[in-house]
């Protein structure tokens, strides 16, 4: 890996375009609704990163109350108006890209159409097209924190997953990342990070965390030059 990585995947909500912060308040507001009071800023700092359906099991088993089913459905068919109609880019994705020469992926947990959705809303999908990859098409039960996707990602680009990269915004991707065997830059630069962010990233195996997309490159060769592994 002396001459850097050979990859470098990105997880889209929270990295990429500023969704996870669309997705708190909608979801919030269900939970709420249904008589699990939380506020948007805890259901970033809990769940960001993880899929609504697995948020809807940790709450059931947390609080023994019974969700319907139809809270599945409700959720993504509100989510995807919201998400159409207000998500905004991360800024400096396309300045970051154009100073990083190697191979690049998107491994997300939200749907294929989901991506595509937002992608070509905030003008990224032809960054990365056609190498966007959704955990949710390999099988609900291999989403993160489950390495899965990332692996997936790798062996779709012919990479070795020690030689790979990851940019991640949550604690599970960060996870999820590390047990695949890749090295990971956290990111807080979207609109959900919380003060606790980028220590607890850290504690997942970040190897540093940045809060701007300019930052990327340089931290990208800089870790590529210090070739150990946490």
């Amino acid at each position: 890996m002396s001459n850097g990585f050979d990859l470098i995947i990105f997880d889209c909500d929270g990295v990429l375009v500023d969704s996870e912060i669309i997705a708190a308040e909608v979801e919030s507001k269900l939970l709420t609704d249904a008589g699990y009071p939380i506020s948007t800023e805890e259901m970033g700092e809990r769940f960001a990163g993880m899929t609504w359906r697995n948020i809807l099991f940790e709450v059931e088993r947390e609080a023994s109350i019974p969700l319907s089913a139809s809270l599945l459905d409700k959720s993504e068919a509100l989510l995807d108006l919201k998400l159409a109609k207000d998500v905004q880019a991360i800024p400096g994705v396309p300045g970051a890209l154009s100073r990083l020469p190697m191979p690049r992926c998107i491994c997300s947990n939200s749907s294929s159409a989901r991506l595509d959705m937002m992608l070509t809303k905030v003008g990224y999908i032809n960054l990365f097209a056609p190498h966007i990859y959704s955990a949710k098409d390999l099988g609900a039960d291999r989403v993160k924190p489950k390495p899965d996707i990332f692996l997936h990602g790798a062996k779709q680009m012919n990479v070795s997953p020690a030689n790979t990269i990851v940019v991640e915004d949550s604690i599970h991707g960060v996870q999820a990342a590390r047990a695949a065997g890749m090295r990971v830059i956290g990111f807080t630069g979207a609109s959900h990070t919380y003060p606790s962010h980028a220590d607890r990233l850290t504690d997942a195996g970040a190897e540093t965390v940045i809060s701007r997309m300019t930052d990327l490159p340089g931290v990208v060769m800089a870790l590529a030059e210090w070739e150990g592994v946490l």
